[in-house]
């Protein structure tokens, strides 16, 4: 990904068959979209300045998605986050400020999507 470009959304999982999920679910829908299989990948990247959103795995090898998410928020704390886990017990929740999602795996593509677009709409 160029630095300044923007990008809707920006996948972060160590699975290769979730990212391709991702990003032929997002194509779908019509938005952009970068992927990356970790969180250092991603933190290394430059990306984080020019998405709208982040969807991201919880557990994956090194840096895993809370630790992103608590760097993310601190950087960008406007940047709506979803995260996704196959280990929190089938739920979906958001957070009060609206800025964190859960849910997870596996999940409902069309929930999942609706969610993305929702949050891309806000101010």
């Amino acid at each position: 990904m160029n630095q300044g470009s923007y990008v809707d959304v920006a996948v972060v999982d160590d699975d290769c068959a979730v990212l391709e999920a991702m990003m032929d679910l997002l194509a779908s829908a019509g938005l952009t979209a970068c992927r990356f299989s970790s969180a250092r990948e991603f933190l290394d990247s430059g990306a984080l300045d020019s998405i709208g959103c982040l969807v991201s795995d919880i557990r994956m090898p090194g840096m895993d998605g809370w630790e992103l998410r608590f760097i993310v928020a601190a950087r960008r704390p406007e940047l709506p986050i979803i995260l996704i886990t196959a280990h929190e017990g089938g739920r979906q929740v958001a957070s009060p400020d609206g800025h964190q999602i859960l849910f997870s795996k596996p999940f409902d593509a069309q929930r999942l999507l609706a969610a993305i677009t929702s949050v891309l709409r806000k101010p």
